[in-house]
């Protein structure tokens, strides 16, 4: 297998500008004068900031279906019946309404930096271009930790669910032969994954789309249960009470802000777009038609889901909180067992095996692009660079598939414990990932205005910025300092360090690297990246190239409707 390392264009100075002009005054023309010659074509400059001999093969329909299937997992299918569960009807409606609003501010953000710069890894490098070298290296290392051990437990829930139709088999079985699987499709060209992707989130949107459709008709009266309407929302309620004394309003609270930080762990893996923008064909225009289809898409695919679930299901059933990925857990079959229906158990099992190999898929994928970035910045060792001649990196992707192995923790009592602390680190992780995206945004507009490039000229524009980001960033923030609430009700040590483990995680990390650049590069080098001295030109797209039509935004809001569910 031929192997290449690619070294990748050096970037700018600091404050200064490729052409020697004083700090600030260059632009963008210039830029591009430097790295291509006048016969260059849009294609083959994006190939060259494609990054570290990777390879622009995903398509807009791969883009899009990434888009989608990042958000469309367990979360949905299994986790959406325990936040019931504990929230009500009402309660998991807004949390999750809410968590919406706050990805949609992260995806514009993203959006608006992986549209003009497109490299390898994607946000995890924009912290560290744009805010602090010490935030890209340790967001980037617990952000790809995270998908290393969700890969670990992906291969586990695939057991699982092969066990609802035969308990006696063993899940170690099914964690060898997955990645196996998994571990190859991760070997071919990154065209593979993509199409991988689009076919198993394809089966993910059909399968909304059909509950949607069954919901609508047992709720008018299809079902055993005749016409259902809000009945479940006045009895036993629209709002549930949760680990305090129900008859204490605060306790009716307490439900709905578990639900919120469920909800935003189950929201996590719409940024993949900013991971993938470094492998699209023409991220000019295909990064920004999947960012803006998200929020219709989670609209129609997350918020309707659990709608029609609270509307469904009582959030006193017992059966919400069985545990485990099989069907029997899933609020999909609990709506159709109440409903009478006798034979979605086994489909939904199956689509639930699917859901699970598209996220294990997307693991792997994710993780490794994200060692490709870290060894581009020079924070992790050069040779995760290395690529076969088809663009895979595939020293990143054996280093990242290699802590599928971990599922076998499960095999053991003990192990299993072990392995629930790893998996915190992954759940925390997504939330300080979000709080780097928003940060790095709003670092990247104030560059921009000290290089003198206005906003109005970049090909995707975050809207209502900066004020939208500010509101997200709050509650990130404060989603991410207040998800171990629970340990405090009442105080458990063991509770909180699992709980905030990541953090303490991430808070070493970034002190440790403070200290080793204090003490290898001196003072000067600890400092934030300055506005003035910020890199906002390498591996970014010509700003004078023609805009295409698709970028430009539908000016009905019933055609924007149209544009974000129809594609």
């Amino acid at each position: 297998m031929a192997v290449r390392e690619s070294t990748p264009p050096a970037p700018a100075s600091p404050g200064s500008s490729a052409a020697g002009s004083p700090p600030g005054s260059a632009t963008k023309k210039d830029f591009v004068k430097e790295q291509s010659t006048a016969d260059d074509d849009a294609a083959s400059f994006a190939e060259h900031n494609a990054g570290p001999e990777l390879k622009r093969r995903l398509k807009s329909r791969h883009l899009q279906m990434i888009a989608i299937g990042g958000t469309i997992g367990t979360g949905l299918f299994i986790g959406s019946g325990s936040a019931l569960a504990k929230s009500g009807p009402a309660g998991v409606l807004i949390g999750y309404c809410f968590i919406a609003s706050i990805v949609y501010s992260i995806m514009m953000s993203l959006g608006e930096m992986a549209t003009y710069v497109p490299v390898t890894g994607g946000f995890t490098t924009y912290a560290a271009r744009f805010v602090d070298s010490s935030l890209g290296f340790s967001m980037s290392w617990i952000y790809w930790f995270s998908w290393a051990i969700t890969f670990a437990l992906e291969l586990v829930a695939t057991g699982l669910i092969i066990q609802y139709w035969d308990d006696s088999l063993s899940i170690g079985i099914f964690i060898a032969i997955f990645w196996v699987v998994i571990f190859v499709i991760n070997l071919f060209p990154v065209s593979w994954y993509g199409e991988a992707e689009f076919w198993m989130s394809s089966v993910k949107v059909i399968t909304v789309l059909g509950f949607l459709i069954f919901g609508i008709c047992i709720n008018a009266g299809a079902g055993q249960q005749g016409y259902i309407g809000f009945k479940y929302w006045h009895e036993p309620g629209a709002f549930a009470p949760y680990i305090v004394d129900p008859s204490r309003p605060v306790a009716k609270w307490v439900g709905f802000w578990s639900v919120m930080i469920q909800a935003g762990f189950s929201f996590q893996g719409t940024e993949l777009v900013g991971i993938a923008a470094g492998e699209t064909e023409d991220p000019r225009r295909n990064v920004p038609r999947a960012i803006r289809m998200t929020f219709y898409r989670i609209f129609l695919f997350f918020i309707m889901t659990v709608f029609f679930i609270g509307i469904l299901i009582p959030y006193d059933n017992k059966d919400l909180n069985n545990g485990g990925y099989t069907a029997a857990a899933s609020p999909f079959v609990i709506a159709a067992q109440l409903a009478g229906v006798k034979v979605l158990p086994d489909i939904i099992n199956a689509v639930l095996l699917t859901v699970v190999l598209s996220a294990a898929n997307s693991n792997v994928y994710s993780g490794s692009r994200v060692l490709v970035s870290l060894a581009n910045d020079g924070m992790a060792p050069k040779w995760f660079k290395m690529t076969t001649k088809s663009g895979v990196p595939y020293i990143a992707v054996i280093f990242t598939s290699a802590f599928g192995f971990l599922g076998f923790l499960n095999l053991s009592p003990n192990g299993s414990q072990a392995f629930d602390w790893l998996l915190n680190i992954s759940g925390v992780a997504g939330f300080i990932a979000w709080s780097g995206i928003l940060i790095a945004h709003l670092r990247f507009m104030k560059g921009l205005e000290a290089h003198g490039i206005p906003r109005s000229k970049l090909p995707y524009r975050a809207t209502w910025a900066p004020y939208y980001v500010y509101y997200a960033l709050f509650f990130c923030i404060l989603i991410t300092l207040t998800q171990g609430f629970t340990a405090f009700m009442p105080w458990s040590v063991e509770e909180f360090f699992v709980a905030y483990v990541s953090l303490i995680l991430f808070a070493v990390m970034y002190l440790g690297h403070k200290l080793y650049t204090l003490i290898v590069h001196g003072a000067a080098a600890c400092k934030p990246v300055s506005a003035k001295d910020m890199d906002v030109t390498t591996g970014s797209l010509d700003l004078d190239a023609e805009i295409p039509d698709e970028v430009e935004e539908p000016t009905s809001i019933w055609k924007k409707i149209g544009t974000g569910i129809m594609g």
